[in-house]
């Protein structure tokens, strides 16, 4: 079988995590008792400078971290399809971490995601637990489900969109990712997707109208206030852990807290959620 570009769990590691969730039992009676958390979505406006172009209010929906498999029961991902469904977004972002330790779980997820059909497209990068299985499988079942793989790339939205960009970039932590490439030759809107907050590491001129990263579940483990106890790893896990940050010189930067569990299927004060985020036209 063919390894991730991470090449980080080895098969004995897989095997351990998953024997430690009980082969997914132990996420069944997480979910039951609540442990997963308390599913939210989460609502942010960015104002566009009406000499961009954009036509009318654009409604982008982002998730990240399914982590489907042993840690995440799969009941999370109809909740989040109910909720994809009665808010009806315009454009779909991902941010990654499709699975936690085995590239085939990815179809608990990508059977929801097909189901979705939003006006102007659905858009995703991939995150380090995708690169640390197999990517290129990940990102075939995306792909079947609708969802277009960006790695280092944009795409345009359709008209009467097409003022926007979608620039992905590959998995800041353990990718290739290229800033450059994907910022390259762009529409005047730009929306930067990145698995991790670390992609701001990688800016150099580039600027974005709003960005979406997750990775950092929030800490998954949080003390009530939100400050990470577990954390993600990576350099800007612990300072862009949750919420709008605004980035001097480059824009704003929306951190989820994710969907799914990595490693320990619990999650506290770090609850799942869905972000709606709405571009409009302003004179600003």
């Amino acid at each position: 079988m063919s390894r991730g570009r991470g090449r980080h769990y080895t098969r004995l590691e897989q095997l351990a995590f998953e024997a430690s969730c009980l082969q997914g039992i132990a996420a069944r009676w997480s979910f039951r008792w609540g442990l997963h958390g308390r599913f939210g979505v989460t609502r942010h406006e960015i104002r566009v400078p009406k000499q961009k172009g954009l036509p009318e209010p654009l409604v982008v929906a982002f998730a990240s971290d399914l982590h489907a498999g042993p840690t995440t029961d799969p009941r999370m991902f109809e909740i989040l399809s109910a909720a994809i469904t009665d808010h009806k977004p315009d454009v779909i972002l991902l941010g990654g971490d499709y699975v936690s330790f085995h590239e085939a779980d990815v179809s608990a997820f990508t059977n929801v995601l097909a189901r979705w059909q939003p006006r102007f497209g659905k858009y995703a990068v991939l995150g380090n637990h995708d690169l640390w299985t197999d990517d290129e499988y990940i990102s075939a079942r995306l792909a079947e489900a609708g969802a277009r793989v960006l790695m280092n790339e944009n795409a345009p939205l359709p008209a009467p969109f097409d003022c926007v960009s979608v620039c992905g970039i590959d998995d800041p932590w353990t990718g290739d990712a290229d800033i450059g490439r994907a910022f390259a030759d762009s529409q005047p809107i730009k929306i930067f997707l990145t698995h991790s907050p670390d992609g701001l590491l990688l800016l150099k001129q580039e600027c974005f109208d709003v960005g979406f990263a997750g990775h950092t579940h929030g800490g998954q483990v949080s003390l009530p206030g939100g400050a990470p106890i577990l954390g993600a790893g990576g350099p800007l896990a612990r300072k862009y852990s949750r919420g709008r940050f605004e980035v001097d010189g480059h824009g704003p930067l929306i951190v989820g807290l994710g969907v799914g569990c990595s490693n320990l299927p619990i999650r506290l004060n770090a609850n799942p959620e869905l972000i709606l985020c709405t571009l409009v036209p302003a004179d600003v």
